[in-house]
């Protein structure tokens, strides 16, 4: 495993495990996932030397919060403890007793990274980080973070708190490389980190599904990246990356998680529904991709120019009436 170049205890793993299937139904694991695997799934990543736990209070509306606490257990202290919470009315007094609630969940008296797990239009960040100072000077909290923040709002926030907001948890993968214009230089440039999620465009990457071969599941079906017209347009970047992955023994998802954590400021939480899939996402930390192999895979992804938005929405009433 490799880590951050950040002065956080413990160091944070390049590669770190997203727990929203922990407790949420719409990803379709069920009871047996919830009780057992997952359980498996984050021991073993421990052993691995995974430091990055992320979660969220959203996430199976506090399920995963608690499946995740279970599972580590007495090995809490060796891991980066990072969950959320959804700023629905983030005044300083709901702020900490939201946090209060994830740690008693959580089964822990240190959330290591607090976020906010979306901007609230309506309020200004400096009444949730009010809060986040408060649970910072009383020690239950010790890094603060936001996620889906822009670059302008992510320094407010800082300025708002008056110490550093270490990091911002975004979307990013070969499928969508918007946080290169303006959050990855900040970070890069300010000891801050980006904390990559979707680092495989929930599967698009992997290269496990084409036009004929679609997903089943409630949560990919939904996302307009699966439509048959971008499986199609897909196709070039997918086929660079089993290129690149041949070269390496490895496979299309691995080269893809290798290229997104190949910048010094940036680790990826993916998530894992079995022990063979969370082992496959931790060996791409060994993968070191060769300049030339990490611009042709920045090139497939530019050529690559999915349908979304609106002019998604006829496609995808399409694709659900051939179903």
């Amino acid at each position: 495993m490799r880590y951050l170049d950040v002065d956080t205890a413990p160091k944070i793993s390049k590669i770190g495990l997203g727990t929203w299937q922990f407790g949420a139904r719409e990803w379709g694991y069920g009871e047996g996932y919830d009780g057992h695997e997952a359980k498996e799934i984050v021991s073993r990543a421990i052993d691995l030397g995974v430091t990055l736990f992320d979660t969220a209070e959203i996430y199976g509306f506090g399920r995963s919060e608690r499946i995740l606490g279970e599972a580590l257990g007495e090995r809490r202290a060796s891991v980066f403890l990072a969950t959320k919470i959804l700023p629905v009315f983030p005044v300083a007094p709901v702020v900490e007793q939201r946090a209060v609630a994830s740690a008693n969940r959580l089964g822990t008296r240190r959330l290591d990274l607090y976020q906010v797990h979306q901007p609230n239009p309506l309020f200004r960040d400096s009444t949730i980080m009010r809060g986040m100072s408060a649970l910072q000077n009383v020690g239950l909290v010790g890094e603060v973070g936001v996620s889906n923040y822009s670059l302008s709002r992510w320094q407010a926030a800082e300025e708002a708190l008056g110490r550093r907001v270490l990091s911002n948890q975004v979307r990013y993968s070969l499928a969508d490389r918007r946080p290169e214009d303006e959050l990855l230089p900040y970070a890069g440039t300010r000891g801050r980190v980006v904390i990559a999620y979707s680092p495989l465009a929930q599967g698009l990457l992997s290269g496990r599904y084409d036009r004929t071969s679609r997903p089943t599941n409630r949560v990919r079906a939904g996302n307009p990246l699966f439509l048959p017209e971008n499986l199609d347009r897909a196709s070039d970047l997918i086929g660079v990356l089993r290129e690149v992955a041949d070269a390496h023994s490895a496979t299309p998802a691995q080269i893809a998680l290798a290229w997104v954590i190949r910048h010094p400021a940036v680790a990826a939480i993916p998530g894992a529904s079995s022990i063979e899939q969370l082992e496959s996402n931790v060996a791409a930390a060994d993968v070191d991709l060769a300049d030339d192999e990490y611009e042709a895979l920045r090139a497939a992804s530019d050529r690559f120019r999915p349908i979304t938005g609106r002019a998604a929405i006829p496609a995808m009433a399409r694709a659900r009436f051939r179903r």
